[in-house]
């Protein structure tokens, strides 16, 4: 806000200094209530906003989903702002929860909006939350917004966790499988390759193959790792970059059956958010932006930012959508009906509900799926290199019969 110097006259003689009002009628008026018959008042340079502090360590979905609902409970129950904070800032199971709505909470009392105050902490509450905040603090429904904000965290969070599920599973296979074979390099083919140097016998192409791998890998085992963290980090960086994100986020959705999973989660998230933001009252563009920078894809988010100004030109939101190739046209169907019914929250929340399923089944069919290729994959690599090195056993048997 403004602030203001001024001089001016008290019971106890002349005063001087400076206050903060959003205008000069409500400086006047603040200096009224103090006391003060303000003679001289000078508008100076708006003082510069405190930094909120930066908390390390990132809250759980699960605790800001708890967090959300006991605000919702509190503020039903008729409880002050002020109090309520107060008590989410005891007893929430979060470090970074407690002391930043202690923070919000003095905040709050100084005088801020709860939206404001909330939108000082962008790393615990992003844009979804702090706009259905100031939504419901706008509009006196506070309490169904927060109630309505925990059941999106909520669903959200189990969306986050059947993707990582489908994940974990081949991701540990491989690693275990990676590390099976760097211990077999590095400490039982040498074993074998000095009983192999001292029959002084040709050996098979599979057994040299196997056995100067094995002699890379304990030459070079550093630069492999090296190499390694190096690759995985400028994939990282790339992806970070405009392009690589476009790159990697296409070829995601290009991918034999992985793409699928990731097209449904991506439409499951974009209906969840947008229908959620839309029921509490949010408008149109904002939603659509929010919805955007929440979307967890770029070619998600690109179609989406394309629907939005489409429909600042005063076109349909599902006319941009049908030309995307991440909308099944039963998603675009739908959202038509929902806009010319104008029961456009309710349709996408059944959409957000259809395909929240579907990625369940898309889920237990992938891991279906993996299972026997990894099994496969192991078989193969493991038996391979066992079978390489007991060739030239089974042909010395062979001669000696």
């Amino acid at each position: 806000m403004p602030v203001f110097a001024y001089r001016g006259r008290t019971a106890a003689g002349t005063v001087a200094g400076e206050i903060e009002a959003g205008n000069r009628l409500a400086a006047v008026a603040q200096l009224r209530a103090r006391g003060i018959v303000a003679t001289a008042l000078e508008e100076r340079r708006a003082r510069a906003p405190r930094a909120a502090p930066v908390l390390k360590g990132k809250v759980k979905d699960r605790d800001l989903a708890i967090y959300t609902r006991q605000f919702s409970t509190m503020v039903d129950a008729g409880l002050p702002i002020a109090q309520c904070l107060a008590i989410l800032s005891e007893q929430s199971e979060s470090r970074v929860l407690r002391t930043v709505t202690a923070n919000i909470a003095r905040e709050v009392e100084a005088g801020a909006s709860l939206a404001d105050a909330f939108r000082k902490y962008p790393r615990t509450f992003d844009d979804l939350f702090v706009n259905m905040i100031q939504v419901g603090e706008s509009g006196g429904v506070l309490d169904v917004v927060l109630q309505r904000l925990s059941g999106y965290i909520e669903k959200a969070a189990s969306l986050k966790r059947k993707v990582k599920s489908a994940m974990v599973y081949p991701l540990t296979i491989i690693a275990v499988a990676i590390l099976v074979i760097i211990f077999m390099m590095t400490f039982v083919i040498p074993t074998f390759a000095q009983m192999f140097a001292s029959m002084g016998a040709q050996l098979p192409l599979p057994t040299r193959i196997v056995l100067w791998m094995s002699a890379f890998t304990r030459r070079y085992i550093l630069l492999i790792v090296l190499a390694m963290a190096a690759f995985v980090w400028a994939l990282r960086r790339y992806y970070r970059t405009e392009h690589g994100s476009q790159v990697i986020d296409a070829f995601m959705l290009r991918v034999p059956i992985l793409g699928a999973l990731v097209r449904k989660v991506a439409v499951a998230r974009f209906t969840r958010t947008l229908g959620t933001l839309i029921a509490s009252g949010v408008p149109i563009l904002e939603s659509l932006r929010i919805t955007a920078r929440s979307a967890g894809n770029r070619v998600v988010e690109k179609a989406v930012l394309q629907a939005r100004a489409a429909v600042t030109a005063g076109r349909t939101l599902a006319e941009p959508l049908r030309q995307s190739p991440v909308f099944p046209p039963m998603v675009v169907h739908m959202i038509s009906v929902g806009e010319n019914t104008g029961a456009l929250d309710q349709m996408l929340a059944k959409i957000a509900d259809f395909y929240d399923d579907e990625v369940d089944a898309a889920v237990s069919a992938l891991t279906a799926l993996l299972e026997p290729l990894m099994i496969v994959f192991l078989g193969v690599v493991v038996g391979g290199i066992v079978v390489a090195m007991y060739l030239p056993i089974f042909r010395m048997v062979t001669l000696i019969r």
